[in-house]
């Protein structure tokens, strides 16, 4: 029978992915308009390409090869790879400019199109040669307790920077007291899954996960702070505007 620990780090574990779930289909309106214009706009795929190389690191720290009973932070991370991989690959399909369609020639949109497509893989290839190189150097160079500790260390600083991010935005809000560019229930999730996966990394005493997790609670909160302070402003002031971004 499986203790209550157990269960509860589970629960925690399992709480995290569901939550992180709701992030990674966050997107989903953005390649929605992608998808019915045919052309990735002006939308930037680099924040995609971060991502999948945050989650692939974030998988390795997870696997047996590296942690011993990490697998939720695998399968979460495992998932978020997946998106990731889905969404860059319809940046790779659709890449395209309507500014450019505007002020250049028709005949050079291939040429531009196949550029954009060009960058975008040049740079998927880059994320996955930096990878294989963080897997590769971990396996080849340290035993397990300091394999753990190198790949703990590089997940941490790739999961705050993360984590860290949605600062400009936040930035964005308090200068224009407006909350359109901080949807609410990506703010939620953020949230609760960072405080899910701190509670996770309490549970295991895993330094690498409450860390990065817990300056993710106190990011999360204050946005979901901003949002509470800054959306009354910006529905007293525009009637139309809806509550939840």
């Amino acid at each position: 029978m499986s203790s209550l620990y157990d269960v509860s780090c589970f629960a925690a574990g399992l709480a995290g992915n569901v939550f992180a779930l709701a992030l990674f289909l966050s997107p989903v309106p953005t390649f929605k308009r992608v998808l019915k214009a045919k052309s990735t706009e002006q939308f930037d795929g680099l924040p995609y390409l971060l991502s999948l190389l945050n989650c692939c690191i974030c998988l390795w720290y997870g696997l047996p090869w590296v942690s011993d009973g990490r697998l939720l932070v695998a399968t979460v991370n495992g998932t978020g790879a997946a998106f990731q991989l889905v969404y860059i690959s319809l940046f790779i399909f659709y890449a395209d400019s309507r500014r450019t369609r505007r002020h250049l020639q028709w005949m050079m949109m291939p040429a531009i199109k196949f550029a954009q497509q060009l960058k975008i893989t040049g740079l998927l290839v880059l994320i996955v040669c930096v990878f294989a190189l963080i897997a590769q150097t971990s396996l080849a160079f340290f035993d397990h307790p300091v394999r753990q500790q190198f790949v703990g260390a590089l997940s941490m600083a790739s999961l705050i920077s993360m984590f860290a991010s949605p600062l400009a935005v936040m930035g964005l809000v308090i200068r224009t007291e407006c909350v359109e560019f901080m949807p609410f229930y990506l703010s939620l999730s953020t949230f609760l899954m960072s405080a899910s996966f701190a509670l996770y990394g309490l549970l295991l005493r895993d330094f690498f996960i409450y860390l990065p997790n817990g300056l993710g609670v106190i990011l999360g909160a204050t946005q979901l702070v901003l949002y509470a302070y800054y959306s009354r402003k910006w529905k007293g002031g525009d009637s139309s505007a809806p509550l939840l971004g």
